[in-house]
């Protein structure tokens, strides 16, 4: 393509068609360019406009020729390139002008506004971590606490094969996703209004939306209480307070899980997220014991973020799996693509549970489901109250060897309730380890996948 008819060209030159077949004049002697405020070559700059876009230190120095008239001879054999300069004066010498003027205002009682004035840039300060926090150097911490508001703008029940969950999605004002929410509190299901624990609800659900909102529109967006059918149809009240904490139960239980395409849907072996899944759904459904001889249902929240790949997304993900396949790891892979090791955030997870009533001050702690330390530690430093760490190993390293059945456990993803196992798991297993520090026991390689 030529360089005149190029769309990053054409806006940066507007001179004279003669003057564009100048910048192409082949030249006997290459010029040295010492300063950026020095003449410039007009074939780099045109070369450089042909491109790609350029960021405003290369293109917001509007170039210009002081003596255009100059490269047009009237004999074409003495017809030489037009040299250009920058408008933009070097750094040093726009500092100290603008140090100039600021002492004449302030030893002038009357002054008239600056032409031009410039605006140092403050320093960027890292979060410091708090007293004690373990910080994996690899791993990105998260900034500093954000106030994001969330909104459930709807919830149903899902019959599972772990049990009944309800299911909430959510709309922010942070990003354009729709996040979700498993709520496992069977105790919800009850139409007598009788709770053994205090029921997770979300408080934006259950309130008023507008003056004229009528039952039908509370009972459509999920907004009830019970179980609703043909014969139960019993609109929840807008929430007076947050759930009270019951110190004689347990603490829910609750799991942060990104969301994971090739893992949950196809059954990808290249990760334990869909294991993960089911067996956080799995384990939250479970029976809490209270005391010698009691028990009551299990209760707590899976949140479900749309950040694929650890927040690099689907695209960058597939691609990390093919630089997987040369050699590196998952977290080399990430690196090699531009990548932190983890592009996660936590502000959305914790604005959700705390819409849930739990891991606030007034309302319930949080046991968290995870083997992650960092994100223990961002969760808290997002304000969420972590009462106890809930490890989870995986079932591959749980059950060493692995027993052959021809009977397929079932499961709430593509994997379901098995332990799998593939050469391409324990290395990642093995890398969450050694290079993210994920509390897990580390044990030595399965040779027979080898074979």
């Amino acid at each position: 393509m030529a360089l005149t008819e190029s769309p990053m060209l054409a806006p940066h030159l507007g001179e004279p068609q003669s003057l564009l077949d100048a910048f192409c004049t082949p030249r006997s002697k290459r010029r040295q360019i010492p300063r950026r405020d020095a003449f410039i070559d007009s074939l780099l700059i045109a070369t450089v406009f042909a491109t790609d876009p350029q960021s405003h230190h290369h293109a917001g120095h509007a170039f210009y020729s002081p003596d255009a008239a100059k490269c047009l001879p009237e004999h074409p054999a003495q017809q030489k390139s037009c040299p250009y300069v920058s408008r933009q004066a070097p750094r040093s010498s726009r500092l100290r002008k603008h140090e100039d003027s600021q002492d004449e205002e302030s030893a002038s009682p009357c002054h008239l506004e600056p032409t031009s004035q410039i605006t140092p840039r403050p320093e960027r300060v890292a979060p410091v971590p708090l007293p004690g926090t373990p910080v994996h150097p690899l791993v990105t911490q998260p900034r500093e606490p954000t106030t994001v508001t969330v909104k459930c703008m709807a919830r149903t029940r899902i019959p599972t094969i772990h049990g009944t969950v309800f299911l909430h999605l959510y709309h922010n004002d942070y990003d354009n996703k729709e996040h979700l929410a498993v709520v496992v509190d069977p105790a919800q299901l009850s139409n007598n209004g009788q709770y053994s624990a205090p029921p997770i609800r979300s408080h934006s659900l259950d309130s008023v939306w507008t003056e004229n909102e009528t039952a039908e529109e509370r009972l459509i967006r999920g907004a009830y209480v019970g179980r609703l059918s043909h014969d139960s149809q019993q609109p929840s009240r807008p929430p007076v307070n947050g759930p009270l904490p019951a110190p004689h139960l347990p603490a829910p239980l609750v799991r942060i899980h990104s969301e994971c395409f090739t893992g949950e849907t196809i059954g990808s072996m290249r990760c334990d997220c869909g294991e993960q899944l089911d067996e956080a759904i799995r384990v939250i459904s479970q029976p809490v014991p209270v005391g010698s001889n009691r028990s009551v249902p299990g209760r707590g929240v899976v949140v479900y973020m749309r950040q694929e790949g650890r927040g690099i997304g689907l695209l960058s993900k597939i691609r990390a799996y093919n630089l997987q396949d040369l050699g590196h790891d998952t977290v080399s892979a990430n690196l090699k693509l531009g990548y932190k090791a983890d592009e996660r955030g936590y502000e959305l997870a914790v604005s959700i549970l705390r819409d849930l009533g739990l891991g606030s001050e007034q309302g319930e702690g949080v046991r968290l489901l995870t083997n992650n330390p960092d994100k223990v530690a961002a969760l808290e430093r997002e304000g969420l109250r972590v009462v106890e760490r809930v490890p989870m190993v995986p079932r591959s390293w749980r059950c060493r060897p692995i027993e052959e059945d021809s009977q397929r456990s079932v499961g709430v993803t593509m994997v379901g309730g098995e332990a799998v196992r593939g050469v391409d798991l324990d290395k990642y297993l093995r890398t969450k380890v050694l290079r993210m520090g994920h509390m897990l026991p580390l044990h030595p390689p399965d040779r027979s996948l080898a074979n």
